[in-house]
């Protein structure tokens, strides 16, 4: 039973090294986060916010992982019945593939080193009723680039037949938004909310062809992706959980 077992895991592990790896920008789908705002009932309209993150995904294969943390730093600012937010990132991670070093191809390697650094804008339209803020219309933007050594490996495989590699190192992506925030009974000191995220990422897209996954080439919202927040405040503390194609949670500090 024992070996019939290993042989399984084997046979899996080269059914899927047999198939054409996909790489892509380690941010795709990454790069739009929760932007927190002052609400109506907050005395000050105008705040920053420092935040530190921690995000996992899984890339567009079965078999890999991206692990990062992320540095934020934002300001916010509400007015009546809308607000605006700007926020610079850093982001520090590794690319890792869970493949047995003995069955990879010539895209062999174990772990790769990427960063970004970019920007985010976000804006809604909100209105107020009781403890509540209903953000019923918004958008959100953001930029980034990538630099390390997994985008140096994408280059440097965009021939080869085996793998699909996206080179892009900058990324733009745009999105609706909407969002409802609210408050404790007699203390505003304790919010919740919730945000759902709707857009796509400008450039190359990865269409389904026959259940696999191959390159294609788009300028428009051809792959849109979702992504839902949940976001809470407690006096000068925050935090959020961010769920999509990965997760991200982050905790910081209001000013």
């Amino acid at each position: 039973m024992r070996n019939i077992y290993i042989s399984f895991i084997i046979l899996f592990a080269v059914t899927f090294s047999s198939c054409s790896h996909i790489y892509i920008p380690a941010l795709y789908h990454q790069d739009i986060t929760y932007q927190p705002k002052p609400a109506s009932w907050d005395t000050v309209k105008h705040a920053t916010y420092i935040s530190a993150a921690y995000n996992s995904y899984g890339g567009a294969n079965f078999s890999d992982d991206l692990e990062s943390g992320q540095l934020n730093i934002s300001q916010a600012y509400t007015g009546k019945n809308f607000n605006i937010a700007y926020n610079v990132f850093g982001v520090a991670g590794n690319y890792v593939r869970e493949i047995p070093d003995s069955i990879k191809g010539a895209d062999n390697f174990t772990s790769k080193f990427f960063g970004a650094v970019g920007g985010r804008v976000s804006a809604n339209l909100y209105s107020h009723s009781g403890r509540v803020d209903f953000r019923y219309l918004g958008v959100e933007a953001a930029y980034s680039h990538e630099f390390g050594a997994y985008a140096d490996f994408r280059r440097s495989i965009a021939n080869n037949p085996n793998a699909y590699s996206d080179t892009r190192t900058d990324l733009v992506t745009l999105g609706a938004t909407s969002e409802i925030l609210w408050h404790r009974k007699r203390d505003d000191n304790f919010e919740n909310g919730f945000r759902l995220f709707v857009g796509g990422t400008f450039g190359r897209n990865y269409p389904m062809v026959e259940g696999v996954l191959v390159p294609g080439s788009t300028d428009s919202f051809s792959q849109p992706f979702a992504k839902v927040s949940y976001f809470f405040r407690y006096k000068k503390y925050f935090g959020t959980a961010e769920f999509g194609d990965g997760l991200l949670i982050r905790f910081g500090l209001k000013f």
